[in-house]
């Protein structure tokens, strides 16, 4: 045993085994190797493997504890360290039809869930622009956290005549999912929970095999996530949670921070044990960090510390607009590259929003800065990647419709909306899917001349595909795909460059498979598509994150929990922004916002720089800004560069914006609120009249937005002014915002 190398509350904390156990562990407290270690206890001193499960909550997550256990105890067959939805997935294959779904059911994704929304939407003809899709598919997610089927929410709105209709369409959404034998990512923890509470044999059996249940992160649990872990553990009380209220962000997609603030509460035998020493950030960041978070009610008392140096304080710049806080950032970055060797990959730029990586990429771009972005657009929603996994689902899958739709005209067969309408009447009227109709006979009688030769060629292809999948490898299958479907050929003809692009990342996807393949040979294991695309389907897109790639990474707040930086950058430090303009008007949003500020500064172990705009152009228009609430809860005595102005009351409701020098200005930084202020514009005082008419040709000028430039051609109502920055813009007199430069 190697419990030498831990810390005295670390070694406590891995050699409590029996009741139950709540583990406090701050940030960089090296609470993975607490939870390592403790398993690797637990085997040395005669517990069974069989009877450990270790839950969390990503991949990356699972697969660094598997193999940090392995590396210590050696083979660890029959164990489960997972994350909730894995554990979920592979209760719920072994009895399917226990909640009335068949084998190799699919699990669609969001842009699937959208697919769906949309096409139920259309059959009630209901507006997307009155119903967005979002909206409903995120009170679906509610409804399905907090176990609230279509009738029970209905009887709860039942005065509602919007929230009826949205009833409507969540009940027509369940039943398409199960006609086509599919879940969505909020169905496995649902449909799991259902099959241990309905079933007292399976609960039974699960309960008897895993007698000790340990849950990372479980300040991000859920509802559903919490009755499961009860209803496991309930019985043996061996049950070991680790944890930080401080970092819980994530109730906005419902984790409940009462989970572990009362966990106590729910096991009153419970002992806790504190992880306070931090082995990450030098002491000015943490010192930093915990001036911030210690201003939320909602927290168990704690207070990290470190034994490293204090360290660089932490720098702040406030910058004169959006443009000059980028250029800083990237100046920063390319002289600490420069003048002290840091790598690219040790920069990390955390933003509240990803709109706020247009300006950073652009002047990261201008200095041949090399970077990646998490958390924009998944690998996996490229169109012509969603497009293959779509032909990949039908194979196993044939009740998919939603997958039919996608690709029976990719490429192009010439079947348009009406003859696909047919095809889905027929199949529904001799209740079938649509993809079995076809490869019955009976729906290519929906189709006519070329267009039925092209479909009968499709359906021919999945067929042959279909009857021969046990034989093939998954990188067979989907090879096969690409030919015989006409994909890569068409993508050939088009012959541009965007083209080029896509047949690239289907090679890419290749690598993909190549490696899951590999990783099973290496198990002992036998690759099989289905269990490719159930790995694929619950891949998140930080899972992919690559440490050894050298380049500066971008990416939100939300996305860099669990993850370690030398240098970080928190741009955006400013009311409305970050904290968001509702979080102004809501306390609880409000410590959350100021949970994720303490999450975000703790990602750094060197160096932290913060930054905020004086100006800021926001869904088009301009404001002066105020420094965060954030940046006012900061010791002083911490802070290098710029002051913060601290106005004798800094604690307010509603945002509030202030100048450089402080002098707020109350103006709305809500989207829905710039409609009014856009009608406010038109109507021009005398003075905005008489604001662009002293400028004539010739003259040097500097616009607030463009910066400086030169007035070249005048009428009676315009000026079009060369700006350096972006070139020739003509603007109107009365708004032209001008000063002489």
């Amino acid at each position: 045993m190697s419990l030498d190398r831990l810390n005295k509350e670390q070694r406590k904390a891995a050699t409590q085994i029996e009741g139950p156990i709540l583990i406090l562990a701050g940030a960089g407290s090296g609470k993975t190797s607490t939870m390592t270690e403790r398993i690797a206890y637990m085997v040395e001193n005669g517990i069974s493997k069989y009877n450990i499960l270790a839950v969390t909550f990503t991949n990356k997550a699972a697969k660094e504890m598997r193999e940090r256990v392995e590396s210590l105890v050696g083979n660890i067959d029959g164990m489960w360290i997972t994350t909730f939805h894995s554990m979920c997935l592979r209760m719920l294959k072994k009895d399917p039809s226990k909640v009335g779904y068949g084998n190799n059911f699919l699990i669609y994704d969001t842009t699937d869930q959208k697919t769906l929304v949309k096409g139920i939407l259309k059959d009630k003809q209901l507006s997307e622009k009155e119903f967005p899709v979002r909206g409903i598919l995120s009170t679906i997610s509610h409804c399905k956290e907090n176990i609230l089927s279509p009738k029970k929410y209905l009887s709860e709105n039942e005065d509602n005549y919007r929230e009826k209709l949205i009833t409507e369409v969540y009940a027509e959404y369940e039943k398409r999912l199960k006609s086509n034998n599919a879940m969505d990512f909020d169905d496995l923890l649902l449909n799991g929970w259902k099959l241990l509470d309905e079933n007292d044999d399976i609960l039974e059996e699960y309960r008897r095999r895993f007698r000790y249940v340990m849950v990372d992160e479980y300040q991000d649990t859920n509802y559903l996530q919490y009755l499961i872990v009860k209803m496991l553990a309930e019985e043996h009380q061996n049950i070991c949670v680790v944890g930080d209220d401080d970092q819980c962000i994530y109730q906005w997609r419902g984790a409940d921070i009462t989970n572990i603030l009362d966990f106590e509460k729910d096991f009153p035998s419970a002992k806790v044990i504190k992880l306070q020493q931090n082995y990450r950030s030098v002491g000015n960041i943490l010192a930093g960090a915990h001036s911030v978070i210690e201003n939320n009610r909602q927290r168990k008392r704690k207070k990290l510390w470190t034994d490293k140096e204090d360290g660089d304080k932490i720098r702040y710049y406030r910058a004169e607009t959006e443009r000059d806080e980028a250029r800083y950032v990237a100046q920063e970055i390319e002289n600490l590259h420069v003048g002290e060797n840091f790598a690219w990959n040790d920069f990390a730029i955390l933003y509240r929003t990803n709109a706020q990586s247009r300006t950073f990429e652009r002047y990261l771009m201008d200095r041949g800065i090399p970077y990646r972005i998490l958390s924009g657009m998944r690998y996996y929603d490229r169109k012509e990647l969603k497009d293959m996994i779509a032909y990949m689902r039908m194979i196993i899958n044939p009740k998919d419709d939603i997958s039919l739709k996608r690709v029976i005209n990719e490429p192009k067969r010439g079947i348009g909306p009406k003859t696909l309408s047919n095809l889905e009447h027929l199949a529904s009227g001799m209740g079938m899917s649509m993809m079995e109709a076809l490869l019955n006979g009976v729906g290519l009688s929906a189709f006519k001349g070329k267009t039925l030769d092209a479909v009968r060629d499709f359906t021919d292809v999945i067929r042959l595909i279909s009857d021969q999948q046990d034989n093939l490898t998954v990188s067979q299958i989907y090879d096969e795909l690409l030919v015989r479907t006409g994909y890569v050929k068409m993508l050939e003809n088009e012959a541009t460059v965007e083209a080029e692009g896509r047949l690239e990342n289907l090679m890419e996807f290749k690598t993909e498979i190549a490696d899951y393949e590999r990783e099973i040979s290496q198990s002992g294991g036998t690759s099989e598509l289905g269990d490719f695309m159930e790995k694929l389907a619950l891949m998140a897109e930080v899972d992919n994150h690559d440490e050894t790639q050298d380049a500066v990474v971008l990416m939100t707040m939300h996305s860099s929990k669990g993850l370690e930086f030398p240098v970080v950058f928190l741009p955006g430090l400013e009311d409305g922004i970050f904290p968001g303009s509702r979080a102004m008007e809501d306390n609880s949003k409000m410590e959350e916002e100021r949970r994720l500020c303490y999450v975000a500064m703790t990602r750094a172990k060197k160096r932290l720089f913060l930054v905020s705009a004086a100006v800021r152009t926001q869904y088009g228009r301009t404001d002066y800004t105020r420094e965060s609430q954030f940046l006012r809860e900061l010791d002083p005595k911490l802070i290098d560069g710029d002051a913060i102005y601290r106005p004798r009351s800094s604690q307010g409701i509603g945002v509030s914006t202030g100048s450089r020098d402080g002098f707020a200005v109350n103006r709305p930084s809500k989207p829905f609120d710039m409609l009014k202020y856009a009608k406010e514009s038109t109507k021009l005082n005398a003075a905005a009249q008489r604001g662009g008419s002293d400028f004539h040709r010739g003259d040097m000028v500097n616009h607030t937005k463009f910066g400086n430039g030169l007035v070249i051609e005048e009428d009676e109502r315009t000026l079009t002014v060369m700006f350096d920055s972006v070139g020739k813009k003509k603007l109107a007199k009365g708004i032209a915002h001008l000063k002489k430069a």
